[in-house]
């Protein structure tokens, strides 16, 4: 199953940018552009991360967060055009897990939102101690950590999951349909024709010594792709 992500945030344009941001991690995403909405999804949904905006039409983001700590402990980073140290150290005291300011950077955002995911839900290292190898590859399934010849190399949890499909199918020929429906259980209705390349050529470029010539990730013309580790 998905991460589960609340977005509340009431600029459209911005909105759509950090949901399709997040689809392409693999996170499933409910879209709330008020509190009103906001409150039936956490009702209606087990929700693993709330993405808030303060200055929102029907209310504050801080009260809110006030509302959500009286009764469970869904981690919160705030998202806000306010860089007042007065504010931030407002919405952390009031149990926000993080503070992000407008205009952000997209990679720093996703780090952020990974750290705050870690830290509340920590993988335990007993569920799962796998570790795939593929020549100077390996991939700890547990603890979602890939090592190139001892590097560590950083996965987002599509390319994770991407890869632990390859590396357990070694010399299968996968379709695209079957890597969306394995990467992408829940969000197949958000991908487009090119959204498995694009991601099967962001891996290439972190496990790949020529990228032109990939050993690992070849692909197989009008069938898919497959796995020559």
């Amino acid at each position: 199953m998905s991460t589960r992500i609340l977005l509340v945030e009431d600029d459209e344009s911005l909105h759509r940018g950090i949901q399709f941001t997040l689809q392409q991690e693999g996170f499933h995403v409910h879209s709330a552009h008020n509190l009103a909405e906001a409150r039936t999804w956490l009702v209606e949904d087990d929700i693993h991360l709330i993405l808030l905006d303060v200055q929102l039409p029907d209310g504050n983001g801080f009260d809110f967060c006030t509302d959500i700590r009286k009764s469970c402990d869904t981690p919160i980073i705030f998202l806000t055009a306010s860089d007042q140290e007065f504010d931030i150290v407002r919405g952390l005291d009031l149990g926000g897990d993080d503070y992000i300011t407008k205009p952000f950077r997209l990679r720093e955002f996703l780090s952020r939102v990974h750290a705050v995911l870690r830290r509340r839900y920590p993988i335990s290292r007993e569920k799962d101690k796998t570790v795939l190898t593929a020549g100077g590859l390996s991939l700890n399934v547990g603890e979602m950590r890939l090592e190139n010849n001892g590097q560590e190399i950083p996965l987002s949890i599509t390319e994770f999951r991407l890869l632990s499909l390859f590396m357990t199918h070694p010399r299968s020929v996968l379709s695209k349909d079957q890597i969306i429906a394995h990467v992408w259980p829940d969000g197949v209705e958000v991908l487009d024709d090119n959204t498995v390349a694009v991601n099967i050529r962001r891996l290439r470029e972190k496990i790949e010594q020529d990228k032109q010539n990939p050993q690992f990730i070849v692909t197989v013309r009008g069938a898919g792709y497959r796995w020559n580790g």
